[in-house]
Parts: structure tokens; sequence; C-alpha cells
């Protein structure tokens, strides 16, 4: 199986279904085999790993830590300052934690968790110095509305920021509203955070369990192709179990004809106004 792969600004590319880790680290009696999970995902494919320092206070870091140990140079880490630590002289800060947690010297992606107390500005600033020095490849945003990216933009040097990741899957989609095609139109790829919904509907939806049968798969597979179905989108379905990872990298195969994007579509449709920007 091919993984479908999706190129960010700086010309990285990266695989389009990669691993979430919100909930991971929390209990020590979990920890194995989340580290055990997100290693089969690495095995199949799934080389982009997603996390943040605000998961479990630093927990989930440290499973991935454990997981990527002599697995490093074939990952793309990602991770996120809390935005009380988004200032010039905490993010540095924040930055060296995480990356002591994570047991490397490198974050590939680092993004600010969503707009917090500090001067956008002064993070932009503490952003590129962390990157002049090496310590990060790139850096983004999460969880900013179009208002938010075009004033972004404005600042120097805003216009370096790799990507935006906000909340979708077909039960949500206020993006597409204006977020979407903004980030679109300027070439600036997305990170699906929750791809299958956060309160396991979307598992169980008639719509996408039927197109699932039609492709030999389940509604949550057909729900994760739905997210990666542009070729622009990366998306990070989190899970902990061996089963659901190794269904989570199959989605990948998953080609959705227009007659099931269709169906989606009538069972979600699409806003027709601007929305509050959801976030969990």
């Amino acid at each position: 199986m091919t993984m479908p792969h999706v190129k960010l600004p700086n010309g990285v590319s990266v695989p389009a279904l990669g691993q979430g880790t919100w909930y991971m680290g929390e209990t020590a009696a979990s920890a194995k085999a989340e580290v055990t999970a997100l290693q089969t995902g690495i095995e199949l494919g799934m080389t982009l790993i997603d996390t943040a320092e605000a998961y479990a206070d630093g927990g989930a870091e440290k499973i991935v830590g454990q997981a990527i140990a002599e697995r490093r140079d074939k990952l793309f880490l990602v991770s996120k300052v809390h935005p009380q630590n988004a200032s010039a002289m905490g993010l540095p800060r924040a930055c060296t934690q995480s990356l002591r947690r994570l047991q490397t010297e490198h974050i590939d992606l680092y993004l600010l968790h969503w707009p917090g107390p500090h001067p956008l500005a002064e993070t932009v600033e503490a952003f590129e110095r962390l990157r002049d020095a090496g310590h990060i490849g790139a850096w983004g945003v999460s969880n900013f509305d179009t208002d938010d990216m075009a004033a972004l933009t404005q600042l120097p040097g805003g216009g370096n920021c790799a990507t935006n990741q906000i909340l979708y899957n077909p039960e949500t989609r206020s993006i597409e509203f204006d977020l979407l095609p903004w980030c679109r139109s300027r070439s600036m790829s997305i990170m699906a955070y929750s791809p299958l919904g956060h309160t396991g509907s979307l598992l169980h939806n008639p719509t996408l369990t039927e197109i699932g049968k039609r492709h030999n798969a389940i509604a949550a597979q057909v729900a994760l192709a739905w997210s990666i179905r542009d070729g622009a989108t990366i998306s990070i379905p989190k899970s902990g179990s061996l089963p659901h990872v190794r269904e989570n990298a199959a989605a990948a195969r998953i080609q959705l004809t227009t007659e099931d994007l269709a169906a989606i579509d009538a069972a979600y449709p699409s806003p027709r106004r601007k929305q509050p920007l959801a976030v969990l």
C-alpha cells in the first residue's frame, strides 16, 4: 500500500495520514500499548506524528520519545507550544523542554496551539529564531480562524506559516465556507485533527457505513478517506490500539467516488454562511 503524501509550503513531503497523540501519556498502565501502537503506525507508513506539550502535561511527548527511539530519521515530528508559553523568552524554553521529552534535537513542525495572551508578532519572531537556529524545521498555528490567519500573514515573517491545524471531519465542516478556501488560495496545507469526530457518532453513521460496504471498509475508514480526499490535507487520527491503527492506515487505499462524496454531502452539508470556528 502506497501512502499518499502532501507537500508543505517549504517543499517537504509528508504522509497524508499521520498519527495523533491526544490523551496519550496519561497513565503508566497504557504507556506500553501506546508506544507499540505508534511504532506499528510508523511501520505502516504513518510516519508523521503530532503531539503537544499540553497533552498530559508533556506525557504524550514522552510516549512519542519512547516510540521513536532509533527511528527518528524516518519521521516527521509535529509538536505544539501552549499559548501561555509563546512569548519571546517562553517559547524557546518550551521548545527545549519538548525536545528533551521527545528525546530529539529537532522538531520538524512546531505549532502555536491556539491564539493566546502574547503578541502574535512576538511569537512569530521567536518561531523564526528557533528555525534559524535549527531547532525546528518550520512553524505554524492551530485553531486559527480566517481573520486570525489574515492578521498573522501581515506580520513580519508571518508569511512563513506552514500550516493551520484545525478541527475537520464530515460532521464539522465550518472551515469550508472561508477558512479552507483562504488557505487553499495561498497553497497552504491544513492539518485535520479529530478526523473521526469526538463523540463517536461518525463511527456508526448509516451513510458512511453503507459507503464502506462498497469499499470493503468501515465507517471510520470512509471518514479518514474523506478527510484526505483533496490531496492537500493532512489527517492525524489518534489510536492506542493495534487493530485501529491498522484500520487507519488501510484507509489510505480508499478512493471515494463522486457518488460517495455526494452522499456524504447530503448527510453532512457544507455550510452556506460563515460559522464560528469549531474547536476542541
